[in-house]
């Protein structure tokens, strides 16, 4: 079970790149439409504002089909084989299920006219009761339904995962032969997705008002809820169960609920983004959905972390800081320009419970101080370049100056106590095991691309021992056959910063920001094989 959640969190992440780079787009907008910093002259160029407007639509757009890119990502992540058809199916699967809701809410005289505010204001309602109830629907795709957000999306794509794995090869009798195999998949989804419409009918809004419960829990607990949250998401890095939190605060009512423009918005994120569109955003309101984004992690993503790997630098013996050099530095400025954090906390999570609980503390704590200082950087990235897009270039509205200040502390503290901890507990961080002999290009992926595929391969126990492979943002994700036969050393070599062993199938090879990569050569090398075991 925790390896099939692990995987959901994988697939989450499909949609969040899109929306992190059209939030990128949004923040360059954001300045080009403030005068205070471009001047009155560009702020009002026609071909300025005609881009602003474009991008805005877009972004726009985007953030109106995260339902649907959930349930096609977690659909196509979840299936085993033939991805595509599953998100071919996902597709039927979404526009059923929430046409069968709209059928059901109609027949009980739920409309989108029956629900609007001026009808139930008109009814006797008070603003405040048309509004809690009026919010509970929305018109997706042009279809009428329940405001199920990413859940419905999510659902959908879980059932057609499933419903894809069970029938994508089931063989029916010759006369019906046509529609067997991956033809059977769209036909069962047509048979059984309005029978999850009906629960989802009945269940929703009791899953709906604890959701929203647990939304009001976070935002009445003020600074000490993001002071939880931060020190959670920390927490559960090695599980990879991170991305599940991260989604729920983003893109749910846990993370906050706004109206803007009219129209209701859930999560941080996407009530972030919708603020920032506006020519002159709400400052309380963006203060409020960034708690929980970026301006919580730049102190230790921009700056403790790296102070952290110098740290681990100074305390490795002198005749392996050479060769362990260039690792610390590529984990550092990725950390610092990105927000991708996992190659430098794998080199000591595992090691030290006290740096990993420490280091869970001050991100708990960034969020917390944020929150005091009323920061507003938004945005889901955490690295340098959201700092300077989200806040230096928003003006001093956004604070970004004290973050700085928080980060120059925090590099310091991170220093001295990694270093302190690190001698005094004799912790092995990079360059302190002398039993290992580090290579050169051990975190470079110097070799090419079938080289690399190869000895990732041998490293693994073989074509043999290969069921699945896969990949997140940092980690090399797999089922393999028996994970106690695989070389670590050797996984070394091919630039892994470690190894997570799950159980005795699943197992995750950490290599940051070259897993593509290696993701590529070791499929192609599976690929390679097995060709050429097919033509022996």
């Amino acid at each position: 079970m925790r390896t099939k959640i692990q995987k959901l969190g994988k697939t989450l992440m499909g949609p969040l790149s899109i929306i992190v780079a059209s939030g990128l787009l949004l923040g360059i907008v954001s300045i080009l439409q403030n005068p205070n910093i471009v001047g009155d002259a560009v702020s009002n160029a026609y071909y300025v504002k005609n881009f602003i407007g474009g991008v805005q639509a877009i972004v726009s757009m985007m953030f109106g089909l995260l339902p649907i890119l959930f349930a096609i990502s977690v659909a196509t992540g979840m299936a085993k084989e033939d991805k595509e058809i599953a998100g071919f199916a996902v597709v039927i699967a979404f526009v059923i299920f929430h046409v069968v809701i709209s059928y059901l809410l109609k027949l009980g005289n739920i409309t989108a006219e029956t629900t609007s505010v001026e009808y139930l204001m008109n009814q006797g309602r008070t603003q405040l009761e048309a509004f809690q109830i009026s919010s509970a629907y929305e018109t997706l795709l042009g279809i009428f339904t329940y405001r199920m957000g990413i859940f419905g999306g999510i659902l959908v794509g879980l059932w057609t995962a499933f419903i894809h794995n069970r029938y994508h090869t089931q063989q029916l009798p010759t006369i019906f032969s046509f529609f067997s195999g991956n033809r059977f998949v769209p036909i069962m989804i047509i048979v059984t997705i309005p029978f999850v419409s009906i629960a989802s009918y009945f269940i929703w809004p009791y899953f709906s008002n604890i959701i929203n419960g647990l939304g009001g829990v976070i935002a009445n607990t003020g600074a000490f809820g993001t002071f939880i949250y931060g020190f959670t998401e920390r927490l559960l890095i090695p599980t990879g169960l991170h991305h599940i939190l991260n989604q729920l605060i983003r893109f749910t009512p846990i993370g906050g609920t706004a109206v803007i423009n009219g129209e209701t918005l859930t999560g941080a994120l996407t009530i972030f983004n919708a603020e920032l569109a506006l020519n002159q955003p709400n400052l309380e309101v963006l203060r409020q959905s960034t708690r929980f984004l970026t301006q919580g992690t730049h102190a230790f993503m921009v700056f403790g972390l790296p102070a952290a790997c110098y740290a681990m630098y100074k305390t490795a013996h002198p005749e392996k800081r050479k060769k362990v050099k260039g690792m610390l530095l590529a984990a550092a400025l990725t950390s610092f320009a990105t927000g991708i954090t996992e190659p430098i906390e794998f080199a000591f999570i595992f090691i030290s419970p006290v740096l990993w609980l420490f280091h869970a503390f001050m991100a708990g704590l960034s969020f917390m101080l944020m929150t005091l200082f009323k920061v507003a950087v938004g945005n889901a990235g955490g690295g340098m370049i959201d700092l300077t897009i989200f806040g230096i270039l928003q003006g001093s509205y956004t604070k970004w100056y004290l973050v700085v200040a928080l980060g120059v502390a925090y590099a310091v503290i991170y220093y001295f106590v990694f270093k302190y901890v690190i001698v005094k507990f004799d912790v092995k961080t990079p360059g302190r095991d002398l039993e290992i002999d580090l290579d050169e290009n051990e975190d470079n992926l110097k070799l090419d691309t079938y080289g690399l595929g190869s000895k990732i391969l041998k490293a693994l126990g073989g074509i043999e021992n290969i069921v699945e492979i896969d990949n997140c943002i940092s980690r090399l994700r797999l089922v393999l056959k028996d994970t106690s036969i695989v070389n670590e050393s050797l996984l070394k070599e091919t630039g892994s910063m470690g190894i997570v062993r799950i159980d005795n199938s699943n197992i995750q090879v950490v290599y940051g920001s070259k897993v593509e990569k290696a993701t590529q050569a070791l499929k192609k090398e599976v690929k390679c094989q097995n060709s050429k075991n097919t033509s022996n």
